[in-house]
């Protein structure tokens, strides 16, 4: 069955490649698979009134509207793994799991095995969303591979269609906990209840020196970060959790880093030295809350921090 899904573009992407825009607001949808769409005609674009079939690298303008028909998708063939799942809730739509650190949302060339989605696999069998084709099933949003915490899945394509468009309008609620360099000097911050607070308001683009890295641009896309912190710790550390109103690509990590304040054991954005012995950055999505697309109630989850960052905190603070 064929699913659709409507995009407003805000006037600040006007100029921007239709590809990119896409690939950016349905984050979990590649820029491969995006091309393959605009090619068979499944992509338009509605300009003052008139629906038209577009190229790519069309650069959107004002008032324009982007019309996604995403085809029955082809069988998948991911290989089922028995690998265990902290899962939070389930039903028969969604279901939210609890990634642990070191572990990878999906499979990818030379990582077609291990990934949380060979794990969906063997628990859910072939009740999984399809709308994201043979290798990323039910995926409709992911975290980095060194990042623990909550994640979404859907199993039906119904619940795929509704929460694509909930991430594309920014509208689910995502807090993630962070120990980072430096202490912050409440002076510069806000009072927010028990917390002082900062936004951090930064477009965000592909690195033109890595393109396996994303940077503060002032033509990349709208980002903002709200940053709350926690605790100011021992040894020029600091606990902070952060709230996303946008989910660009290593956000949190870019958006930290450009305020001096890196996250612990971040070896892509941070020093390359680490005290601490750290698989990855110190980053846990420990909030998550949605719309259920079936039922419309707000459904909201929380997950503890993991054992390693519980410790480290002990011993910094």
């Amino acid at each position: 069955m064929e699913q659709i899904i409507n995009l407003t573009p805000d006037p600040y992407d006007v100029g921007v490649r239709l590809d990119k825009y896409i690939s950016e607001e349905l984050e979990d949808i590649s820029r491969s698979y995006i091309k393959k769409l605009i090619d068979k005609g499944n992509i338009s674009v509605t300009s003052q009134g008139n629906e038209r079939r577009i190229k790519a690298s069309y650069l959107l303008s004002e008032g324009d509207e982007v019309r996604l028909v995403l085809p029955e998708p082809e069988k998948l063939e991911i290989i089922p793994e028995n690998i265990p799942l902290d899962i939070v809730y389930e039903d028969e739509d969604v279901i939210v799991v609890n990634k642990p650190q070191d572990m990878v949302v999906h499979p990818a060339p030379g990582n077609y095995s291990g990934t949380l989605v060979n794990a969906l696999m063997y628990h859910c069998g072939e009740s999984l969303s399809s709308i994201n084709g043979v290798e990323r099933p039910g995926i409709v949003h992911r975290i980095d591979k060194d990042t623990s915490g909550l994640l979404v899945i859907c199993k039906t394509n119904l619940a795929h269609q509704g929460l694509a468009q909930q991430f594309a309008e920014h509208s689910i609620n995502r807090i993630y906990s962070s120990i980072v360099y430096n202490h912050f000097d409440i002076d510069k911050m806000e009072k927010d209840g028990d917390f002082y607070t900062l936004v951090v308001n930064k477009p965000i683009a592909r690195a033109h020196n890595d393109r396996k890295k994303m940077a503060i641009d002032p033509d990349g896309r709208r980002a903002v970060t709200h940053i709350y912190l926690q605790e100011n710790l021992k040894e020029n550390y600091a606990y902070v959790k952060c709230k996303l109103e946008t989910g660009r690509t290593h956000q949190i990590r870019v958006h930290l880093t450009s305020i001096n304040h890196p996250l612990l054991g971040d070896p892509v954005y941070g020093p390359k030295s680490c005290p601490f012995n750290l698989k990855g950055q110190v980053l846990h999505a420990g909030t998550l809350g949605f719309i259920h697309p079936r039922t419309g109630k707000y459904l909201e989850f929380n997950s503890e921090l993991p054992e390693y960052f519980t410790k480290l905190l002990g011993r910094l603070k």
